[in-house]
Order: C-alpha cells, then sequence, then structure tokens
C-alpha cells in the first residue's frame, strides 16, 4: 500500500509519481496495476495497492531512467482523471 499527500491535485500527483520513482530506483519494483483511492474534494491524498514484479534485465529493457516529477507545465484534469506531467531523466 502507497499513501501519498499534497496541499492540492497538483500536489499530490508530484508526491505519487516520486513515491513510485523511489520505489523502483530503490526497490526495482516496476509497477504494472495501480487501485487507488482518493481522499478529499479535491483530492489532497490518495491510498494506492500497487501490484507488479521486481526489474529484471532479462525481461525487461531501460533505455532511461525517470529521476523526478517535476511541477513544470503540470496540468490535472479532475473531471477525466487525467494529468500531464514532465519528468526528469
Amino acid at each position: 500500500m502507497v499513501q501519498a499527500s499534497g496541499i492540492d491535485p497538483p500536489g499530490l500527483v508530484v508526491a505519487f509519481l516520486t513515491q513510485l520513482i523511489t520505489l523502483n530506483s530503490v526497490e526495482g519494483f516496476l509497477v504494472r496495476e495501480i487501485r487507488c483511492r482518493s481522499v478529499g474534494t479535491p483530492p489532497t491524498a490518495l491510498l494506492a495497492q500497487l501490484r507488479g514484479e521486481p526489474f529484471d534485465p532479462a525481461r525487461h529493457s531501460r533505455h532511461f531512467e525517470v529521476k523526478a516529477a517535476t511541477f513544470h507545465e503540470l496540468t490535472v484534469d479532475l473531471d477525466h482523471y487525467r494529468a500531464r506531467v514532465i519528468v526528469d531523466i
């Protein structure tokens, strides 16, 4: 279970993606499925159940590594549950 919070929806998106990036870089975990429940209106926290597997170089290619999620040109569409995020690689 992963928990994230932010002062507003954009902050929540960056906080959640930062958790996923950290999980991948520290534990080598690749997320395949996310089941998420948001908290608040507008959402400022979430609880997410993740499914996936460890990175295996024999099965997974890695062309680049995502270093961070950024606020640069970040957009969040709460009506359609979408976000556009630029990441640092």
